[in-house]
Formats: structure tokens, sequence, C-alpha cells
């Protein structure tokens, strides 16, 4: 792990490989997991393969915790002890309270520790796109670039990182009142498996194929489309409890397209909770 001037926290939404997160010296937050009277911290007390196999088993669906600014205030302690500056990367407030938790974190850490300078920013992408933007921060940071300067890096990037992903079922996010019964029930019949972006804080469907291997084909003729001929690029394939179709996905998108990175990561437990297993999809970014 190397020292830098500036920390970098993030919260398990970002859906970052443990490896990475502690190669790179992440402060992770975990979102805490109701699943009926027990709670679980996200990638602490329950690992993605164990929550997945609740879940299919569940009468009733599990909830995540009400955003609250106590995980993140201990983040910013952690991570106060090794750098003077704290920057902390959140999903979009259009999903959820995340970023305002962070912010009241950082109004009381303003006393508690008044020599470091933090610095909250809401990611335009969610889950793997949010993590690719968290690992290009940290690795910037540890370049030797200032708390503004990697603020800089991140705002450039931010709009170049785009996420393709599809749903198994809609059935979760019914349950979870997130989309209408209507859909569930066209979803049912149909056998779609609706292909989605996140873009700029907003989800967006974008193709409705009836199997898996064409959601796969859609998501790399979208990428295709994002990507410049030859042109290097960072990318997580991201799974719910789908690895063999992840591998699958790696496999063809490493044989097209020019991968400077390229790993697998889980669809973790706190996301997975309004969309059940079953999820597949890339998050990338070109290089510039």
């Amino acid at each position: 792990m190397a020292v830098s001037s500036v920390a970098v926290v993030t919260d398990t939404t970002a859906c970052i490989p443990p490896e990475k997160v502690a190669e790179y010296g992440i402060e992770l937050v975990p979102i805490e997991l109701i699943f009926g009277s027990k709670v679980y911290r996200d990638g602490i007390d329950i690992s993605p393969t164990e929550f997945y196999a609740m879940l299919r088993q569940a009468d009733k669906l599990p909830t995540t915790s009400g955003s609250l600014p106590g995980p993140f205030l201990d983040a910013y302690r952690r991570a106060s002890r090794r750098a003077g500056s704290i920057l902390c990367i959140t999903e979009s407030s259009k999903f959820s309270g995340m970023a305002n938790s962070a912010r009241l974190a950082m109004e009381m850490a303003r006393k508690e520790l008044p020599g470091v300078n933090i610095k909250v920013m809401e990611c335009s992408s969610a889950a793997a796109g949010q993590g690719l933007v968290v690992l290009a921060a940290v690795r910037a940071a540890a370049s030797g670039k200032s708390l503004d300067e990697t603020v800089e890096v991140v705002t450039g990037l931010m709009p170049r990182v785009h996420l393709f992903a599809s749903l198994d079922t809609l059935d979760y996010l019914v349950k979870g009142g997130r989309v209408p019964q209507a859909a569930a029930l066209v979803n049912s019949i149909l056998k779609i498996r609706p292909v989605f972006s996140v873009d700029g804080g907003e989800a967006h469907t974008l193709a409705l194929p009836r199997s898996t291997d064409s959601a796969i084909s859609n998501i790399l003729r979208l990428m295709g489309r994002k990507i410049g001929k030859g042109q290097p690029i960072h990318v997580a394939v991201m799974h719910a409890d789908a690895l063999e179709q992840a591998h699958y996905l790696r496999k063809q998108i490493a044989s097209r397209f020019n991968c400077l990175e390229l790993f697998i990561t889980e669809f973790t437990p706190v996301m997975g909770v309004h969309t059940g297993p079953g999820v597949i999809g890339a998050a990338f970014y070109s290089e510039e």
C-alpha cells in the first residue's frame, strides 16, 4: 500500500474486490443489511455468496439500514491517522442518503479532526462504476497528487465511466416498490432480461432481450459504441451470484477490447437487496 497525503473513503455499494481494498488502503464503510431480526455488516458479517443463498430462500426481503453519519465518521477517523486530507466518494443522492450521511460526518469531523481537510463527492455512476472511480482516485493520490488535484482527476473521469448491466428478474424491484407490478407481469410472461445503464446518477433501460446470451451480446454491443478502435480501457465485470456468466463476459471483453485493467467483482449484498441474484454487467472507461 503506497503512502500518500490523501486517503480515500467509500462504501460497500462501490463493489470493489476485497483484495483491491487492501492493496490500495481504501477506507470502506460497510452498509448494514437487516435480515429478519438480524443485522449484518455488508462484507464483514456476511459474504455475497451467503447473502444470495439466503435471499433465494427468503419469504420477506431484507432491507438496508438508514444511512447514518457514524460509520463515515469512523472511516474519517481511521483515514486521518495516515493522511492529512480525505476524499470520500459516495453514490448519487438520487439513489440513497449516503452522500448526505458522508457530509454530516464531514461537519462532525470539523471539530474532532480540525487539521484534516475532507471533501465529499457524489459519483455519477454506481456499483462497479463507482468502484473504478475510487480506484482511479487512490492511484492519483498514491502518485503524489494533492486533494484538489485528485478531485480534478475524479471530476474529469466520471463523465467517461459507463455501466451496462442486465437483471435476471424484476421481482425484487417490484417487491421493493421500485417498479410497478405490471412491469413484473410483463417480465414473467416474456422472460425478458432488461439491459440498463447508469449515467449521471440516473438509470435507463436500453434493451429488453429474452436470454442471458442476448443480454451479454447487448452489453458488448453497447460497449463497442463507446470505445474507439484499439482504445485502452479499464473494465470491471460485475455479477450477483452469476460467476459462470461473469467469466464468459470477461472472456468476451478480453478478446474484443484493449484492456489495461480487467477484473471480476461481486455485486455486493447492499446492491443485491434491490436487484436480486443473477445480475451481470460491466463498468468501464477509456484512457484519454
